[in-house]
């Protein structure tokens, strides 16, 4: 640790975790240690996470559990808007602002539901890349004035439910993303009398950087190159259909690090939209994707886990540059349209875990006292860790490496009984984490007294799935804050990285943010037996909720929403429940009928007390044991209390 129990107070705390650079005015340390939340950004708003923790353990919610603060989803909707409408007021531009959210982020209705509420007054719309989207946005969206933006591969049943849309007068933008599916939307729209209003997703220059940069550039996908464009230009004109092209799209890329980027893809989107204008298509809106970077990491830098850029740089860079373009050719300015889902809802979900066990290099409580009877070996290991000096440090350990490794081939050979091959290997890694101790504070620490560092972390063992609950981590190592949500007015004394309950290897975190690097472990408090330790995964409100599989059959966890009120007792209340998945609904995923389940093992009870091995009353307690096991939560239902 770099701070010792001495020193350590909240602000060292909000140093270690990093939180007032990635919690974006949302998420801080109260003076209890717990983690407080500000949904609005106000501190007379704030909400002790463990108060809500307490809550939820007396209406025997299980763990883990995600925590959805409306208000703060609320919130987000509006600074995006906000920022925007800032922008377009400081720069006179004469568009206005029509963002949409795209449904993707997190299709869940709930925050679908408070999202399209929040908008009303933005006229904020929706986007959706699929026919279930679609449908699911025909129903929710109610403001004639907001739009839909239709995006992906289309065919004929996600073409007319769009145009169902435009009959019912939904602003309904169909966006093109090969030539092939303009010909099709004209003859739909021609079969069904309604003229469609089309948008056109083009291929730009312009590429990001990072995870997600195979989104946009020449290779991407999805969009029309500047040939098919002039096809697709005379394909209208000969429909006689010129006045229905109303929007040109483009999307670099999800997570955009660098607003160098966003400038670039601006200003060349800006140019196809004014061009297209001379040449007499009547285009009103510019939709400049999706991209707008969540700062996981807190760095404020290029990093593929931050953004060198604020909200309201963004925003303005945005304007500006499409302006700029208009203007040097004389075209109206355009509405601007952006798909900021990532922005708008990584904020508002927590992920709650509990830690209930650890794994560590050492046994404290076992004896290193040398013996007459020990190996010559474990004698001379022993000399080292009770000689070990500031000034040899870095020879004793590496005297003690070579005894550990002379120490496993002898065990293979058959010549090292377990015993002392087990006290070697704990006066080891109690050398090695004494080294360690003897370089802090050093102004040089070499890269092997940083790996030996990485190696002595801990492994606590965690009651979630890697895989339900963080895909992206697993999948594409994206980074998400991670720290404790209590106890951090004492100082964290282990490093340690976080395994999950499932039997893949791959079910860890064992990357953390940092404001220099990426880290290898994280700053943790020791694992008091029968105390629960609470950990909050933070920022976790984009496609992690959809993404997550059931490796090992770990299903959808428990949640619950939390909205702020002043007359409630501590300024908030839990508006609804949601309870994860049940052992029999996994099973029915693959196929597995509870009712099926319950006939096959009361035929093997039924057997057995024929059979003389169960008595009929227990028996009937097996199988009652079994059929509750079936209603029960996927994840480990652990005795713990607050």
């Amino acid at each position: 640790m770099n701070d010792t129990a001495s020193d350590w107070d909240i602000q060292a705390a909000l140093s270690t975790y990093n939180i007032d650079r990635w919690g974006g005015g949302h998420f801080t340390i109260n003076d209890k240690g717990n983690v407080e939340v500000r949904p609005t950004g106000d501190p007379s708003s704030a909400v002790d996470v463990m108060d809500i923790i307490a809550e939820a353990r007396g209406r025997a919610l299980s763990f883990p559990l995600v925590i959805r603060f409306q208000d703060l989803l609320r919130h987000r909707v509006k600074i995006v808007n906000e920022a925007f409408r800032t922008a377009i007021a400081e720069l006179g531009f004469q568009g206005r602002y029509l963002g949409v959210f795209p449904i993707k982020v997190n299709q869940l209705r709930e925050v679908v539901e408070e999202i399209m509420d929040a908008g009303q007054e933005y006229d904020f719309g929706l986007e959706a890349g699929s026919k279930p989207e679609l449908i699911a946005a025909l129903a929710v969206h109610s403001n004639p004035q907001s739009l839909i933006v239709c995006n992906g591969y289309k065919d004929a049943s996600f073409i007319r439910n769009a145009l169902l849309g435009r009959r019912l007068g939904k602003k309904i933008i169909l966006v093109v993303e090969k030539i092939e599916e303009l010909s099709h939307i004209l003859s739909i729209s021609r079969e069904m009398s309604v003229e469609p209003i089309i948008g056109i997703r083009v291929r730009l220059q312009s590429k990001s950087s990072g995870k997600w940069a195979l989104s946009g550039g020449e290779n991407a996908k999805f969009g029309l190159c500047t040939a098919e464009l002039m096809e697709a230009c005379g394909i209208l004109r000969e429909a006689g259909l010129v006045q229905a092209l109303k929007m040109i799209h483009f999307h670099v890329g999800s997570q955009v690090p660098d607003i160098v980027t966003i400038k670039r893809a601006s200003r060349e989107a800006a140019r196809f939209y004014v061009k297209l204008r001379r040449m007499g298509f009547p285009l009103e809106l510019i939709d400049v994707g999706g991209g707008l970077g969540v700062d996981y990491d807190g760095s404020h830098s290029n990093f593929e886990s931050s953004t060198n850029y604020s909200l309201g740089e963004y925003a303005r860079d945005i304007v500006y540059n499409i302006m700029d373009v208009c203007d040097s050719e004389s075209v109206s300015h355009p509405n601007i349209v952006s798909e900021s889902g990532r922005a708008i809802v990584a904020h508002h979900s927590l992920l709650v875990i509990e830690a209930f066990s650890s794994v560590t290099k050492t046994r404290p409580d076992m004896d290193l006292t040398p013996c007459e009877t020990d190996h010559k070996l474990a004698r001379e290991i022993l000399e080292i860790a009770a000689s070990l000096s500031e000034e040899r440090r870095l020879e004793n350990f590496h005297d003690a490496q070579q005894i550990k490794e002379q120490t496993q081939s002898m065990f293979e050979l058959g010549l090292m009984e377990l015993e002392q091959k087990a006290k070697i290997e704990n006066a080891f890694w109690a050398i090695a984490a004494r080294t360690v101790q003897l370089f802090k504070g050093s102004r040089y620490i070499p890269e092997e007294v940083r790996e030996i560092e990485t190696l002595l972390a801990d492994q606590y063992v965690c009651n979630f799935s890697v895989f339900q609950s963080l895909l992206d981590h697993w999948a594409l190592g994206q980074l998400f804050p991670v720290m404790p949500v209590h106890r951090l007015n004492e100082a964290p004394s282990r490093n340690a990285t976080l395994v999950d309950i499932t039997c893949d290897s791959d079910g860890k975190v064992s990357k953390f943010i940092d404001l220099n690097d990426v880290r290898d472990s994280l700053p943790l408090h020791p694992v008091e037996p029968g105390k629960p330790y609470y950990l909050g995964v933070f920022l976790v409100g984009a496609y992690q909720d959809i993404m997550g599989d059931l490796h090992n059959l770990f299903g959808r966890v428990n949640e619950i929403h939390v909205f702020l009120d002043e007359d409630e007792e501590g300024g908030w209340y839990i508006e609804e429940v949601i309870g994860g998945s049940t052992i029999a609904q996994v099973l029915s995923f693959t196929q597995w009928d509870e009712n099926e389940l319950l006939r096959r093992m009361k035929m093997q009870v039924d057997a057995a007390i024929k059979g003389d091995r169960l008595k009929p009353n227990e028996a009937m307690r097996l199988l009652g044991e079994f059929e509750r096991g079936l209603r029960a939560y996927t994840y480990l239902n652990l005795p713990s209390s607050i």
